[in-house]
């Protein structure tokens, strides 16, 4: 039993969806939250940088003792996981393993389909791991770069120029017998009414944040390290810039209020671009 953190990072504000997952399926469990808010997206970078962050974000967490450390961004967790296992002494956890194989489980043979953003796609992180569990199975890879953008917008499923978007992203998935998507961004599950509205009923939706908090939930339980106190698990959230709007904009994602959120200054966490400076 551990009354140690929780500790998740992500390039900015769409991490948050992961904590309301972990909220729920853990909801004793204390979480620390590192949101690289100066330095987003990480989507638009290379591998090289998105490694340099993402140790970053990893190391500065390191210093509230938490006992695994979750990469709730997707570009982070498809390029960047194995440098971070072997600089980390906790668990890492990323989120497209998860959600791959929860997407090889249900497709039953029938293709899949992941949407994300262009270096997630580019990756090809998702087809590796879906296959690895599958070899057998097609995977449709298809990068929606403008959902992050709307979705920090404040725009939502109903917006006329969401459901738009997302008939342009997607249309070729209704052409295909795609019985499975991944959503392959933390910011993608704001948009997920919209998008399963376009597919359709018989088209599962993989909310690889979702499938996270169940496999954090089993690495604590089977290291014995699930929270021994009983009650809502406490939030420290931290950015590398405006807070103020992180605080705004974030409840969207968390889906409840966000009391309090500090300001963390790159002399704190930068050792990636003070190594490069």
């Amino acid at each position: 039993m551990s009354a140690q953190p929780i500790a998740v990072f992500d390039s900015g504000l769409g991490g948050l969806s992961v904590v309301r997952h972990l909220r729920r399926q853990l909801p004793d469990e204390p979480i620390v939250y590192f949101g690289d808010t100066a330095r987003v997206p990480y989507g638009t970078k290379s591998k090289h940088t998105v490694v340099g962050f993402a140790l970053d974000c990893a190391r500065y967490l390191l210093r509230f003792d938490p006992k695994i450390v979750v990469a709730a961004c997707n570009t982070a967790s498809a390029v960047a996981i194995p440098e971070l296992d072997a600089a980390l002494p906790v668990p890492v956890l990323g989120v497209v393993e998860p959600g791959a194989a929860a997407a090889a489980r249900h497709a039953q043979g029938h293709p899949v389909a992941v949407i994300g953003t262009e270096a997630t796609i580019g990756s090809g992180a998702y087809l590796r791991a879906i296959q690895s569990h599958d070899p057998t199975l097609a995977v449709d890879a298809i990068a929606c770069p403008l959902f992050v953008p709307l979705v920090e917008e404040g725009r939502d499923s109903d917006d006329p120029l969401v459901t738009l978007t997302v008939k342009d992203y997607l249309q070729p998935l209704r052409d295909d017998d795609v019985r499975v998507v991944v959503l392959g961004c933390t910011h993608y599950p704001l948009l997920r009414d919209a998008i399963a509205g376009f597919l359709g009923g018989r088209v599962r939706i993989i909310d690889s944040g979702e499938e996270t908090a169940i496999r954090v939930q089993a690495t604590l339980a089977e290291r014995d390290a699930l929270s021994r106190t009983s009650g809502r698990g406490s939030i420290r959230s931290f950015v590398s810039d405006n807070p103020e709007r992180f605080e705004r904009v974030g409840s969207r994602f968390l889906n409840e209020p966000i009391d309090h959120v500090e300001l963390v200054e790159p002399d704190e966490y930068a050792w990636s671009a003070a190594q490069h400076s």
